[in-house]
Parts: structure tokens; C-alpha cells; sequence
């Protein structure tokens, strides 16, 4: 123990309410909440205090995941510091903890492992049940992913985000009394991505309620499964299109994925981004959308009936803002998001950031030892 330190990790609450009482605190959360993490859940106890220098340029507030990279980026360096042995797995559930306990974002753990696991210039198969990593496919060498910064700041922790993922527990825990029976999946509760889309719509979809107050849904159903999601008894959730949204989601990944099993052709590059305009619709419909994201998109579909080289597009991570993602023809697609941006330029005065290419994870770019020189 070090003098003057606790002899124990202090709670997450505890550390939650520190990092949050100043704003301009916050961010640090990210990363000293990585040490916390690790003595709690690994029982680390260092010897020494620990000096640590954050070089980043991952845009903030843009749906590109700022956080999860800064926090497995710690994350990762902390463990190799200690000398404590973390699989990508294990390091990505480790920092949706921070995300989780210390900031009290309810986030999933997608970025995280993209931000630990992803390679270059490939899609990352994962089935958050709760994180199980399914393999990668590489981008087709026709196509090309671009992301166009819409201007407006995403936050998982803000209300839009909270209430609609609130909504969709408690949709999950309404379906489950409908079905008679658990969703499908392990656990005691399932997930609702596992629910047979056609039964969903033939049998249960209208039988759910569009909204439901938060007192009568704790008056007659008493909870939902998801501790980080409370019901507010004062308020009114959006069920039936949030619990809808995951379910045609799931669907639309497994299209997603069996395109690319396949070679590529026009007519699949064009399905994979109906897709993606399908998934952007999705988030909308339940409460996520923007209407500078929306533009956005609406501006890709415009410069596809053109006939620019360009097949879909999707806002990112949590929606209410953040950067949306173009696919197009490779080499191509970036001359057009250029065009797109000068019609946000004129339509929002804002100037986007276009995001190109990409890098391997954590994992795979490994860690780089650094020691002073002595002369």
C-alpha cells in the first residue's frame, strides 16, 4: 500500500460521483477509472503511482468512439505496465466497466472491442450476447467506407440516448409476458436481437404499446433486466419502435454479413447500402435520429439518384448526432463526400471532418516500451 492511499478501491459510485461533480473533470474518469477497474475486478495493487501522458487525435463527441479508444488504449498500457495478461476480450469488457461504473454511460461493449480487436481495412463480427468476437470480413476491394462529421455532438450519456435504450428494456420485459416464455439466448432474460424477426411482426409487434408511463409500467410489470437503464416514474418511454429497432437490426447484420460471404456485384453493393439506409431509418424511428445526420444521408441518396458511385449511409454509434458512414466505390467515394460536405457547409456553416481509412486494433498493434535516455 502506498502512504496515504485507501487500503482498498475505493466503490464505482464513489469514484462516479467524484468525476462527475466538475464537468471539467470528467474526462479524466476515462482513464484513471481504467486503474480503478483493474484493482477492483484484477486485484491490482501498485506498488507506485503511475504518471500517465494521453497523446490523442481521435475527434470528441463525434461518434467515432473517442472514449473507448482512449480507455483501451489505457487499459492496455496499465496491464503491460503491471504485467497483467488481458485477451481482447477481456480487456474490451474491462473498459465498458469504466464506461459503465465510473462515467455512467450505458453503453454497449462494440466500441471497446472494435477499439482492441479490429484490423485494418476489415468489418469486426461480434454478437454482443454479451461479447462474443465471431471472426472479420475484409472490405471488399471495390468499396469503401468514408464518415462525414455532421457538426453535432454525440453523447451515450445524454437523455435521448438513455430513454430510448430505457424503452427498449422495457419492451424486452412487456414481449417476454406476451411470448409466455424468456427471449431466446443465455441468461435469464434473453436478448431481444434473438427474437424470430416474422414472429415479431405477425405476432407481436401491434400487441405492444407505442409509449407506456413509467409508473404503470413498474405497477404492472415491476422492472426490466438492465440495471444501468432505471425507470423514471414521472416519464413516458417509446416502446414499441425502440424494441422493434434491435430485432430488424439483428436481421439486417446477418443480410449484411451473408453479402459479403459472397463476391461482390453491383446489385449486392446496392443491398448492402439499402441496408444501411434501412439501419439509419431504424434509428430515427426509435428516437435517435438528428436532422443534420438526416441530411446527410438524405444528400448520399440524392447524389446516388445522380448517379454518383455511392450505395448506402448510416449514422455511427448511438445516433442523436455524430458522423454519419458513406459506402461507395472505392477511390470514388471520397470525391463525393467531398461534395457532400460542401452542401453541409452551406446548409448547417459547419465544416465537417471526413474520416478515411483505418487501423488495426490494441491487440494487434501491440505495445511500444519507451525508457529515458541516460547519459
Amino acid at each position: 500500500m502506498v502512504a496515504g492511499l485507501p487500503s482498498a478501491p475505493i466503490d464505482y459510485s464513489e469514484a462516479r460521483a467524484f468525476f462527475g461533480a466538475d464537468p471539467r473533470d470528467r474526462w479524466a474518469g476515462y482513464l484513471l477509472g481504467c486503474l480503478l477497474v483493474l484493482a477492483r475486478e484484477r486485484g491490482l495493487q501498485p506498488a507506485t503511482g503511475v504518471d500517465i501522458l494521453l497523446h490523442s487525435d481521435v475527434p470528441e463527441g463525434k461518434g467515432v468512439s473517442s472514449s473507448a479508444a482512449i480507455e483501451v488504449a489505457t487499459m492496455r498500457a496499465l496491464a503491460a505496465t503491471f504485467g497483467l495478461d488481458l485477451s481482447g476480450r477481456d480487456l474490451a469488457l474491462l473498459c465498458q466497466l469504466v464506461e459503465n461504473e465510473v462515467i455512467g454511460a450505458p453503453c454497449g461493449v462494440m466500441d471497446q472491442m472494435t477499439a482492441a480487436c479490429g484490423e485494418a481495412e476489415e468489418l469486426l463480427a461480434l454478437r454482443c450476447q454479451p461479447c462474443e468476437l465471431e471472426g472479420s470480413f475484409a472490405v471488399p476491394p471495390s468499396l469503401e467506407f468514408v464518415g462525414i462529421d455532421s457538426g453535432v455532438r454525440h453523447a451515450i450519456a445524454g437523455s435521448d440516448y438513455g430513454s430510448v435504450r430505457t424503452g427498449t428494456f422495457v419492451g424486452a420485459r412487456i414481449l417476454t409476458d406476451l411470448r409466455g416464455s424468456p427471449l431466446p439466448g443465455a441468461g435469464a432474460h434473453g436478448y431481444l436481437a434473438n427474437q424470430d424477426l416474422a414472429e415479431f411482426q405477425s405476432r407481436y409487434a401491434d400487441r405492444l404499446p407505442e409509449t407506456i408511463g413509467g409508473a404503470e409500467f413498474l405497477a404492472q410489470y415491476g422492472g426490466h433486466a438492465d440495471m444501468l437503464s432505471p425507470v423514471d416514474p414521472g416519464r413516458t418511454y417509446a416502446v414499441r419502435a425502440p424494441t422493434r429497432h434491435p430485432i430488424e437490426e439483428n436481421a439486417r447484420a446477418e443480410r449484411f454479413a451473408a453479402l459479403l460471404r459472397e463476391p461482390v456485384t453491383e446489385t449486392s453493393s446496392r443491398a448492402l447500402g439499402e441496408l444501411m439506409f434501412a439501419a439509419h431509418a431504424g434509428y430515427t424511428a426509435c428516437g435517435l435520429g438528428n436532422p443534420t445526420t438526416d441530411f446527410l444521408v438524405e444528400q448520399t441518396r440524392a447524389r446516388q439518384a445522380a448517379g454518383a458511385p455511392l450505395f448506402g449511409a448510416k449514422v455511427t454509434g448511438g445516433g442523436s448526432g455524430g458522423t454519419v458512414v458513406v459506402l461507395g466505390e472505392r477511390g470514388k467515394v471520397w470525391y463525393e463526400a467531398l461534395r457532400i460536405k460542401k452542401a453541409l457547409l452551406q446548409h448547417t456553416g459547419h465544416s465537417a471532418h471526413i474520416f478515411r481509412w483505418s487501423s488495426p486494433g490494441a491487440m494487434s498493434f501491440g505495445t511500444v516500451d519507451m525508457e529515458p535516455v541516460r547519459g
